[in-house]
């Protein structure tokens, strides 16, 4: 019965789709603008995507943008999103060492990557490791607290808690340009080793191209000290991390067609192979690993966009494949070996129409279907797969001083499992609410305010091989509130537009909820996971953000501060005081950054700090479950040298600068100081 209900909805959407791109098509075509009166007229082309405001904004955002991904000489996605406010990551050790990110302490499931606004899913463990993306080829980095505040957005995207969006590079040739030419060496300590190659090519005056590769190899061979008592006050030896090697292969192509000014097609083809040598978590001593993953990940997508002064509307179409491997090679008998195969496959198509009805006022609506599937090698529930639709409808009223936005997520799963006769369904209306309000006219002060609930079912992991039976995990539902304020101001010296200040401070006070809340501890390794309801935690919070732009002339101050406080307590069982209103695992209390960065005509000057307050590694919180706090500091030189053929810019990093010794998470060090240096011509 609910299968032929959710068919006859699928096809009723499908219809009311096809109907609107109709109505879409026939109104595009009906321009009263004569081709004659059309071809004299002048039209400013945006080649590359608008960048998220943080001051306007209805919901917190934070960006890191090309300058300040190039100046801090972050690689891989996780160096930009550690540079933000509210955010815990997990790291475990090294280049290579699998990181994941948690947002106002809602977990990492709770967040959502998107590479140019498309959603990259993983449905067997819900969480993406950010150690397997690049920033080679990345516009910027943005971080959407609660909701992204663009309208037309695909509905997998409204439904995240928390949003982290990579957009691409898209080519922008001068007259007379046809071709851009990067290419890069970066090394470093423990053998590190990263070459890169960008490709940028106009391929007809509507037509463009880019490419970008890399290939990263390191040992992983670090040293480390290892403390015997959890007071590092005891006795301690210094060892070295062995069996940690990796390397890490990336393929990134992309398309960019514009038919017309409004009008715009993109297509992207990535690929991603590696190996990563998993050393296992250091107890007592040093103890050499025998476990190792590879892994491939595949997804081509295309997304069409055109946009007309009432209606605008985008189709997104995606495949993606992803491959995983597991061995353990503990004994040369083969009754120790074990051998782990996960393939999973994903087709999803996303529509989505915009209408402007009256001056101000936005309505839009946005669909979603995904299949998805995972096979293994497994004895029990070797394939299951999963049915997704997700639908919102959204209203929005805009004017200079006023910004209401409201909306409202019907989810639809059904799944099955091999070895489970019944399919399981999931159903559930999400609202969301939000208000941006310019208090005094001859103020650019803001005051905001969100409310969103969020609803999040079990990932293949957590469902079918970490938890028994399958009716003891229940689906995450978090609530979530938040009010801040904004203040964006620019000075100017005199009459000289070269010299100016910009300050810009954000500050949001948050409080979340969350039911049922799942919880992932790993178990021997950080491929192997035990998971489990908490029941209810309750997280209050602040973020505190603040951006400082000094230009002189020929120079630049830049300065970015950021401090969060997060209480994130279990308030499950009151009768239980050894975990009741105890902080969960891996959040701490205090956390914090600073980025610095003197540009001038010598030597470019950087320095970052980030600072990590105490955390527990177990539900209980004592001393011998307490992780001490750390400090982390960097710094960075570089240089640009215009040449006759082409530029090159040299960069020189000093990474944890005093040697701190120090853990993200329970028994994986962390490397200590260490360096790199990249050089990279342009053409």
């Amino acid at each position: 019965m609910y299968n032929k209900q959710l068919i006859k909805y699928i096809r009723f959407l499908s219809l009311c789709l096809a109907g609107v791109c109709a109505v879409i098509y026939n109104a595009s075509a009906q321009d009263t603008v004569r081709n004659s009166e059309r071809r004299h007229l002048n039209s400013v082309v945006v080649t590359q995507e608008r960048t998220p405001s943080s001051t306007l904004s209805q919901a917190p955002v934070q960006v890191v943008d090309i300058e300040k991904i190039e100046r801090t000489g972050a690689m891989l996605l996780s160096d930009a999103v550690k540079q933000m406010a509210g955010v815990t990551l997990r790291d475990y050790g090294g280049v290579g060492g699998m990181k994941t990110m948690s947002a106002r302490g809602l977990g990492s499931q709770f967040s959502t990557l998107t590479i140019d606004g498309v959603a990259v899913n993983d449905c067997q463990n819900g969480q993406v490791d950010l150690g397997r993306y690049m920033l080679g080829n990345s516009a910027f980095i943005s971080l959407s607290n609660g909701q992204q505040d663009e309208m037309m957005l695909s509905a997998r995207s409204t439904a995240a808690g928390n949003v982290i969006n990579m957009a691409t590079v898209e080519p922008n040739f001068m007259p007379g340009e046809r071709i851009h030419l990067r290419a890069g060496m970066e090394g470093g300590s423990f053998g590190l080793l990263s070459p890169s190659l960008a490709l940028e090519q106009r391929l007809g005056e509507r037509l463009s191209m880019s490419f970008w590769g890399n290939y990263t190899h390191s040992n992983g061979d670090y040293p480390f000290t290892l403390y015997y008592t959890s007071s590092h006050n005891d006795s301690s030896s210094v060892e070295r991390r062995e069996h940690s090697s990796m390397w890490l292969a990336t393929g990134d192509l992309n398309l960019f067609y514009k038919m017309a000014p409004n009008r715009k097609l993109i297509t992207k083809i990535h690929y991603v192979q590696g190996y990563h040598e998993l050393p296992g978590p250091v107890v007592f001593y040093a103890k050499r690993g025998s476990e190792d993953t590879k892994e491939k990940l595949f997804f081509a997508q295309t997304k069409y966009v055109e946009s007309h002064k009432k209606i605008s509307f985008q189709i997104i179409g995606k495949y993606q494949y992803t491959y995983d491997l597991y061995e353990d090679f503990r004994a040369a008998t083969a009754s120790r070996y074990l051998k782990n195969e996960y393939s999973q496959q994903e087709g999803y198509l996303s529509g989505a129409m915009l209408w402007k009805p009256l001056q101000g006022l936005t309505a839009s609506l946005s669909s979603d279907a995904a299949l998805t599937t995972l096979s293994s090698n497994l004895s029990r529930n070797s394939n299951v797969d999963r049915t997704s639709w997700l639908s919102v409808a959204a209203l929005q009223y805009r004017r200079e001083r006023l910004d209401i936005k409201g909306n409202v997520l019907a989810t639809i799963i059904s799944e099955n499992a091999c070895d489970n006769p019944s399919t399981i369904h999931y159903r559930k209306l999400s609202p969301y609410a939000g208000l941006s309000v310019k208090p005094l006219e001859h103020s650019n002060i803001r005051l905001r305010y969100f409310f969103k609930e969020t609803y999040r079912v079990p990932n293949f992991n957590e469902m079918y091989y970490f938890v028994m039976p399958l009716d003891t995990l229940h689906p995450e539902c978090a609530t979530q509130h938040n009010i801040g304020i904004t203040l964006p101001m620019t000075v100017r010296y005199s009459d000289d537009s070269l010299s100016q200040r910009y300050y810009s401070l954000t500050i949001d006070g948050y409080h979340n909820n969350v039911k049922d809340k799942i919880i992932a501890v790993p178990r021997q390794n950080m491929f192997l996971w035990s998971t489990m309801n908490l029941g209810m935690v309750h997280i209050t919070g602040l973020d505190i953000s603040g951006n400082f732009d000094w230009q002189w002339q020929r120079m630049s101050l830049n300065a970015t501060l950021t401090y969060s406080y997060q209480k994130a307590v279990d308030r499950s069982d009151p009768g239980n005081p050894k975990t009741y209103g105890h902080q969960i695992p891996y959040t701490p209390r205090h956390s914090g950054g600073a980025t610095l960065y003197f540009k001038n005509p010598w030597v470019n000057i950087g320095y970052n700090c980030m600072v990590v307050g105490e955390r527990y590694y177990q539900q209980q919180n004592s001393d011998d479950t307490r992780l001490p706090a750390y400090v982390d500091q960097g710094i960075t030189l570089d240089r640009t040298f215009e040449l006759p053929i082409f530029d090159l810019r040299v960069q020189l990093q000093l990474l944890n600068i005093f040697d701190v010794q120090y853990e993200v998470v329970r028994s994986y060090p962390m490397m200590g100081r260490n360096f790199r240096i990249k050089a990279e011509i342009k053409l």
